[in-house]
């Protein structure tokens, strides 16, 4: 047993995904359906497992980010800047999909037709969304899952329990250990993200076959190319313009975040290392603390900027149907105002079916979408994990508290041999103001 775990954990997960495509070309070759059956209940059960902590991971999570503010005399300025430059990094992403999409016509010469589609049980539309934040009540949110909604009675608990002060202090302190119960959780589901990883992409080779992933060829080289360019692109450029940072030390920090988002497919699940991560890169943990689980349910550069507007156009080429101009400006703003419906969960369909709803184009193209999703979802998710965290660094570093000699010195970690990462209590937590103090501003 001590073998296993002094085996690093990238390299469980690399060995996961290898010995996932064997299985599962095994299965699909072979027709073992009793392995193919194997595999997709391994994958089953390990995103049932995020599943059943998100709802209230989230709740807890955004509850205590916002009494956590309290201790932050800027609060309502980082918030700003943290939601603009979420709103920025969204526009040039779904940019970058837009031109990828246009210049390489993922639908073109894929063989699929229109009757290949089928239109999805639940579709996303304005109304929906913007009718769906207000819960009918405080418990459906939770036993179906609706993130915005359990975000939304949770943002107005935790401004609520601002305003109140002193008296709620022990819900807060309730709220707090909860949450310290759930990552702890959480932890252990992650340290399975191998295991976890066998089943997903053994089920996905298995079920589809590499011949199905051959007439997506085109489309699954621009969402991967696309989410490249931003996360080795874009990122790295903003850290090193904007921040003034290392690029290249922004990935040794927070490479552990990023390779569990790309296992896991989940930004949510993903969410107690990226905080970790963002910490450990001179963050101060008071705005950590707000920014990453408000991050994990809006921030989605991969799945709610770069994959939508490819889609769209994918669809759309399909279909037979001409784009204007006015449509390109209506997935810009889908992308940049709608990414909360994606809410951090595996998959984008919702913020997929939103946007092609918005353009009037036909829901069936979703069908063609989920049949390729899985092996998608994994570059997606780990572009929205990395902008999750670059997000923080920068404002941090434009605000003058970034630790950067905390920056400077932030190195990987074994997710396998490393405990879960606390949550600063209030009384532990450097103040912002104090952190200000001992660091170098930024200058800009």
């Amino acid at each position: 047993m001590s073998r296993i775990t002094k085996v690093p954990f990238w390299a469980q997960i690399l060995a996961g995904l290898v010995l996932g495509v064997v299985l599962g070309a095994v299965a699909r070759n072979g027709d073992v359906a009793w392995l193919k059956d194997t595999l997709e209940q391994i994958g089953g059960i390990f995103v049932q497992l995020l599943k059943l902590a998100v709802a209230p991971l989230v709740f807890f999570a955004i509850l205590v980010s916002i009494t956590n503010l309290r201790n932050v005399s800027n609060a309502a300025r980082l918030a700003s800047r943290t939601l603009l430059w979420f709103l920025v990094t969204s526009l040039i992403a779904v940019s970058i999909g837009l031109v990828l999409g246009l210049v390489t016509n993922p639908g073109s010469g894929t063989g699929l037709t229109p009757k290949d589609g089928a239109a999805p049980d639940h579709a996303g539309s304005w109304i929906d969304f913007l009718t769906g934040i207000i819960p009918t009540d405080i418990v459906t949110p939770f036993t179906e899952l609706n993130v915005l909604q359990i975000v939304f009675m949770a943002a107005v608990l935790g401004v609520a329990a601002l305003k109140v002060g002193e008296k709620v202090q022990p819900i807060v302190t309730l709220s707090q250990a909860a949450l310290e119960l759930l990552q702890k959780a959480l932890w252990w589901v992650i340290k399975l993200a191998p295991i976890g990883s066998v089943g997903l992409i053994g089920y996905a080779i298995a079920d589809y076959g590499w011949d199905l992933i051959g007439k997506y060829a085109t489309f699954t080289a621009d969402v991967y190319i696309g989410c490249a360019l931003v996360l080795f692109g874009v990122y790295p450029l903003l850290l090193a313009t904007v921040a003034k940072v290392s690029p290249l030390q922004f990935f040794r920090g927070a490479w552990p975040a990023i390779q569990l988002a790309f296992v896991s497919r989940s930004s949510v699940g993903t969410m107690p290392v990226t905080k970790k991560v963002t910490e450990r890169l001179g963050v101060p943990q008071e705005y950590t603390s707000f920014a990453v689980p408000f991050g994990a349910t809006t921030k989605m550069d991969g799945c709610a900027a770069i994959y939508p507007a490819l889609a769209a156009i994918f669809v759309a080429q399909i279909f037979d149907v001409s784009l204007g101009l006015q449509d390109y400006l209506l997935i810009v703003f889908v992308s940049v105002i709608g990414s909360a419906a994606t809410a951090g969960l595996t998959g984008a369909t919702v913020m997929t079916t939103l946007t092609l709803s918005t353009l009037g184009l036909p829901l069936e193209g979703v069908g063609l979408l989920l049949a390729i999703d899985p092996i998608l979802d994994m570059m997606r998710t780990a572009t929205n994990v990395a902008g999750q965290a670059v997000v923080p660094v920068i404002v941090s570093a434009r605000e003058g508290i970034l630790d950067r000699e905390a920056y400077a010195k932030a190195t990987s970690f074994d997710l396998s041999e490393t405990d879960e990462p606390s949550l600063p209590s209030q009384a532990e937590a450097p103040s912002v103001e104090d952190t200000e103090r001992e660091k170098v501003p930024a200058g800009v």
